[in-house]
């Protein structure tokens, strides 16, 4: 497996990492465990949780996932794997987190002592944000509307307390996931103008039907160094082609309501259709096309997988072996063009 350095730190990833928001819902810990194992003996080292997985969130499971991690995570050689957790933002409800999370100093320091806990780990490699303390439009939604905007936490602030983590030895690097490049630029200068540290990542969505990162956050993380950690880069399974065969296959699409409301868009069907067959013609399978795609972009630091089966797994990770010929490439390109990102 490839390692790459993220962003500007010293931490050195695999090019594919495991993401584990189905550990507690849709896994037993025992198949938790499984998942971990395989993943590293294929050469993962980069494992992502959060304190609000699994997902769908409910407070029945709140923080169920890193609990299943600490357990086998405390027989592991802690040294040589990088662990990343993320404290839950507002704006989303979640009662059950704090009585509704927030991203400020009280909230930061309940939410990274929890995670340790969990975890049974004295530090995280990379503590996140989960989602911005201000209003942006995400999961989904496109256009910034003002009229949403509400009190929020300073960026200076919610940075002076990460630093208080990093200086403390519990957490060694801080990113952020679901943001914007207003929010990458501001975070980057608050902490040149502070002396605070520097964001060395971000967490964003990015697939074949959702390359919006392509554009101003592109471009913003390549000047300031900041590595891209890409998400649901199999769109939920539909890049699987599994729904275009089947629509009530087994997923979370399927599985949780609400969940398709993402991908319920006018041409998704059409662009899902284009890719299963670019893959084919390929002869390879189409989630393993989509993997070796995002994974292959130039801004890419890992690509985060997931899976509920160890045989989807074991496909997801052989993608790494992968190299999209340039015609592949071209006719992927065609079909963007003429469907440009269906599922933001």
């Amino acid at each position: 497996m490839e390692l790459r350095k993220l962003g500007s730190s010293d931490l050195y990833i695999s090019a594919l990492s495991l993401g584990t928001m189905t550990f507690g819902e849709q896994n037993t810990e025992a198949e938790a465990h499984a998942q971990l194992d395989m993943a590293i003996a294929h050469g993962v080292n980069f494992i992502d949780t959060a304190e609000m997985y699994p997902v769908a969130p409910r407070a029945e499971t709140y923080s169920r996932t890193e609990s299943y991690i600490g357990s086998w995570l405390k027989n592991q050689p802690r040294d040589e794997l990088i662990v990343a957790t993320k404290i839950a933002g507002p704006s989303r409800g979640f009662a059950w987190i704090r009585n509704g999370p927030k991203v400020n100093r009280q909230h930061i320091n309940a939410a990274i002592e929890g995670s340790l806990h969990r975890l049974q780990t004295d530090y995280v490699d990379l503590y996140q944000i989960h989602w911005p303390d201000r209003y942006v439009p995400m999961f989904g939604a496109t256009s910034y509307d003002v009229a949403q905007q509400h009190d929020t936490t300073p960026i200076q602030e919610q940075l002076e307390v990460l630093a208080s983590l990093v200086q403390a030895g519990k957490v060694r690097h801080i990113g952020l996931s679901n943001e914007t490049a207003w929010g990458v630029n501001e975070f980057l200068r608050c902490a040149e103008k502070f002396n605070l540290p520097k964001i060395i990542s971000i967490q964003n969505a990015y697939h074949l039907m959702n390359r919006s990162f392509e554009s101003g956050l592109a471009e913003m993380c390549h000047h300031n160094n900041v590595g891209l950690l890409g998400y649901s880069p199999l769109a939920f399974g539909h890049l699987t082609g599994k729904y275009q065969a089947d629509g009530q296959a087994k997923g979370r699409i399927t599985q949780f309501a609400n969940f398709g409301q993402r991908y319920a868009k006018i041409n998704v069907p059409a662009a899902v259709k284009e890719y299963v067959r670019i893959a084919q013609e390929a002869g390879i399978s189409p989630a393993q096309m989509a993997l070796a795609f995002a994974r292959t972009r130039w801004f890419t630091g890992s690509v985060i997988l997931g899976a509920t089966t160890l045989q989807q797994l074991k496909e997801n990770l052989l993608s790494a072996e992968i190299t999209l010929s340039a015609e592949t490439i071209e006719k992927i390109e065609a079909v963007h063009r003429s469907y440009p990102n269906p599922a933001p």
